[in-house]
């Protein structure tokens, strides 16, 4: 059976308000913790730091090793005693008898700590602004929907957890070029019921087998480390301000939640490796030139890899509609929302029926004035593929 223990007051962060002694909350797009009882603004000092890239291989290498998994650690409130547990992904959050912020370090459970944050730019108010006009101008949501936007349901804060990777690429590829030529061909039309040949210029593509090399620095590419929400939720998100992290400090996480990494380091690669692969093969489609390209063999090597592990702010919150449940969260730095939503579907509906009036409505109009018979063409269009296989 696992035993749990209770953290050491130095394991648990709590900042009292230098004026009245009250637990302080980060107030977002400030440098200060706000007193919600006397109103006293307490600065938090400034830590000067680089950002540390840490690597990839030598990390990966440690993590192989055996680790005695840590027990699940009871923690302790100062403010009412109470002593409870946060949820198996979190780290900071609130007491759940008086509702006081605490912050605990992440040394208890995971084997590697985020080193940088990026704090919260807006508060909530601004950020229920943002959802607001984001659930006015969707296209084909229930009407009902829309009436959200002025529930005063309460959003939280979350620092969410990311990775980021830096790595020198070396690609080799196969594939062959496509080059378009027009030739004079014979075709037959059909003109007030009598066949007719005619020279048309008809599109031809010319391929040959190439191969080559190119190369790619990458920097900073993201991959979120939560399973909270939907991995196309998270990467929507971007872009982040990344270049304005600072080091990691707990003053920040005061008041917010603020998880642990779910998506392990080795598995953040392997994703970050598949968005580097969709670069790397628009630069061999524009190294091997022509009009068209395949792409048959690609190899590439990975070198000087690093990464960082930091925390990126989050507001989230869900709403139900027709028993189910719908989630959507704003950057808490730029304001961009993403999410899931209802349709409308006799909205959809009604649309495309007007869209099909239309196009058929078209349809005989041109036919009746014989615009359809003479702008029929027989030129061949080719579009671009590719035909990947790895080596």
């Amino acid at each position: 059976m696992l035993k749990t223990k209770t953290l050491s007051r130095q394991a648990i962060g709590r900042f009292p308000c230098a004026q009245c002694g009250a637990v302080l909350k980060y107030a977002p797009g400030t440098t200060h913790l706000t007193c919600d009882y006397c109103g006293f603004e307490n600065r938090i000092e400034y830590r000067a730091g680089i950002i540390q890239e840490y690597d990839l291989q030598e990390a990966l290498r440690q993590l192989s090793a055996p680790r005695t998994e840590a027990p699940k650690a009871q923690i302790h409130c100062d403010e009412c005693g109470a002593g409870f547990q946060f949820e198996a992904n979190i780290h900071a959050g609130e007491c759940p008898f008086c509702g006081s912020p605490i912050v605990t370090t992440t040394t208890q459970s995971k084997p590697i700590q985020p080193k940088s944050l990026l704090p919260f730019g807006i508060n909530e108010s601004e950020a229920r602004q943002q959802f607001q006009r984001w659930i006015n101008s969707l296209w084909f949501a229930p009407s009902a929907v829309k009436k959200y936007a002025r529930s005063e349901s309460k959003l939280t804060g979350v620092y969410l957890p990311y990775w980021t990777f830096d790595s020198d690429t070396e690609t080799d590829y196969i594939g062959e070029r496509g080059d378009i030529d027009y030739v004079d061909e014979p075709v037959q039309v059909t003109r007030d019921n009598q066949v007719f040949t005619e020279i048309r210029r008809v599109e031809k593509i010319h391929w040959t087998t190439v191969r080559g090399r190119v190369y790619r620095f990458f920097d900073d590419v993201l991959v979120g480390a939560s399973n909270s929400l939907p991995r196309k939720i998270l990467d929507a998100l971007q872009p982040w301000d990344l270049e304005q992290l600072i080091p990691y400090d707990e003053h920040y996480l005061s008041g917010f939640r603020s998880e642990y990494y779910q998506v392990d380091l080795d598995e953040g690669f392997d994703h970050a490796k598949q968005v580097m692969d969709s670069v790397i093969y628009r630069d061999i489609a524009y190294d091997i030139g022509g009009d068209h390209q395949r792409v048959h063999q690609v190899r590439t090597i990975h070198s000087a890899t690093t990464y960082k592990h930091c925390l990126l702010p989050v507001w989230s919150a869900a709403f139900r509609y027709r028993n189910k449940s719908y989630r959507f969260v704003i950057n808490g730095r730029t304001g961009e929302i993403q999410g899931e939503r209802p349709y409308s579907w006799w909205k959809i509906g009604f649309t495309a029926l007007v869209a099909l009036l239309l196009a058929v409505g078209v349809y005989y109009y041109l036919e009746s004035t014989d615009a359809l018979q003479h702008s029929q063409s027989s030129t061949y269009y080719s579009m671009p593929y590719y035909n990947i296989n790895r080596y």
